[in-house]
């Protein structure tokens, strides 16, 4: 069973006087204003189902304010309970029954449950407060990429191959404890040894022959696995389904592992950036290279902000688009979102081209500023050149933002696992990054 909201308020749920204090008394009165959204959370907390009978849950309101906690605060789970405990403003903000003290286990099951739609319907009401408040109108944007890096080690063939291996043997491991009876070696003594041989072994030659060692020990190890599913009693149950769905995720990456190391190595092929697996933890990951900067592992993602410094809209890409390609799908997500096109934008000389150009004319853009010109006239981007460098300079500021979002609100590294939890991750942090700026822009 879980309410909705804590409907009685202790009287003890006061705010310090300090500015973080404040700060949370702020972003709370908005919440409170907006109860319609909790609905919206609790129809995620009881998509598995909802019991009538048993202990209470967190009300829905509490898990989405404790949500926000974490990634304005940017808390583990574990921190967060602590101050849940600790802090009579963190209790406060977070609306906790009264004597409740959830555990960290509680917090991640319930957090973990908010869907990045809900997230970012929660942001679309934000910003229809700022445009009804005139703190936001969206009539000047700006418009940037970054990148958010997925909780995953520098990856390279002969690390992937020993992930397979530790993750083959530990399946084995447990096959074993269900009842599978078939012979198998551990090799993961071998498998390390292979690993670290190619990583301070110099010359192809040497590298090669170590390779194909570890292809074998992979090879052999992934052949004990297919022996132990076919022999799994089918009195294992429950347990047995569990881990013949394990098996069922891992053997099809493990075995893109193998072709591409395969390939790569043995066959010297190229191998597209868009067919490399880069983990098998977080399959999901994308190869981001900006520019000749460093090579990034995650998802890139676009923004969009205003005058105000407030996030408007966020795209989290798959693959790695070109900028070019994206300029114009979020202006016409700008459009859809407000009902007209802003009067003024700016992005980053990556989006600059002539039909990007007449493509934001066309939509209504009246001014259309690339921070790099590539090739484009002053006189066709913008009405003027005091206009062109005032829309140069305010692009610049979304640099800041990106920062501040990365620094202070965790968007720089996403350390919740799967695609659908890392929407989730960065859509919480944006929600929380514009719920702070928009209680601080607010008139007290």
């Amino acid at each position: 069973m879980r309410q909705e909201r804590t409907v009685q308020s202790s009287i003890f749920d006061l705010f310090a006087g300090h500015e973080i204090g404040r700060e949370l008394k702020a972003m709370s009165q908005w919440l409170d204003e907006h109860r319609d959204l909790l609905g919206l959370v609790t129809r995620d907390l009881r998509r598995h189902g909802l019991k009538e009978t048993g202990r209470e849950g967190l009300p829905a309101e509490a898990v989405l304010r404790c949500a926000l906690l974490k990634q304005h605060r940017q808390l583990s789970y574990q921190e967060l309970a602590f101050h849940l405990e600790d802090s009579a403003s963190f209790r406060a903000f977070a609306r906790l029954p009264w004597g409740w003290n959830p555990k960290k286990s509680v917090l991640h099951k319930t957090i973990s449950a908010i869907r990045a739609q809900t997230f970012e319907e929660i942001n679309r009401v934000l910003l229809a407060s700022a445009k009804r408040e005139k703190l936001e109108n969206g009539k000047v944007v700006r418009v940037d990429s970054t990148v958010t890096a997925a909780l995953i080690h520098e990856p390279s063939d002969s690390s992937l191959l020993w992930d397979a291996v530790r993750v083959m043997v530990r399946l084995l491991q447990q096959a074993e404890a269900l009842g599978s009876a078939i012979p198998w070696h551990d090799h993961r003594r071998a498998a390390k040894k292979r690993a670290r041989a190619i990583e301070y072994t110099r010359g192809r030659p040497k590298r090669v022959k170590h390779y194909r060692a570890l292809l074998k020990i992979t090879r052999t190890t992934l052949s004990y696995l297919q022996q132990a599913s076919e022999q799994l009693p089918q009195t294992a149950g429950p347990a047995g389904e569990l881990w013949q769905a394990q098996l069922r995720h891992y053997r099809p990456l493990i075995a893109r592992i193998l072709a591409q190391t395969e390939r790569r190595v043995l066959a010297g092929q190229p191998v597209p950036a868009g067919e490399k697996l880069v983990s098998l933890f977080e399959p999901h990951a994308d190869i981001i290279v900006k520019g000749s900067r460093d090579v990034d592992y995650g998802h890139k993602l676009n923004l969009t902000t205003g005058r105000s410094g407030l996030v408007l809209d966020l795209v989290v890409e798959t693959g790695n688009p070109a900028d070019s390609e994206r300029l114009l799908p979020m202006l016409e997500r700008h459009i859809a979102f407000y009902g007209q096109a802003p009067r003024q934008s700016a992005a980053d000389g990556g989006y600059a081209s002539r039909a990007n150009l007449r493509g934001a004319k066309a939509c209504g853009v009246r001014d259309m500023a690339f921070h790099k010109k590539s090739g484009l006239r002053i006189e066709d981007m913008v009405t003027s050149r005091w206009v062109y460098r005032r829309l140069r300079n305010f692009r610049a500021g979304i640099e800041a933002g990106i920062s501040c979002l990365k620094r202070a609100y965790g968007l720089g590294r996403c350390t919740w696992r799967g695609l659908d939890h890392f929407k989730a991750y960065v859509w919480s942090s944006v929600v929380a990054y514009n719920l702070a700026l928009f209680a601080r822009l607010r008139p007290t």
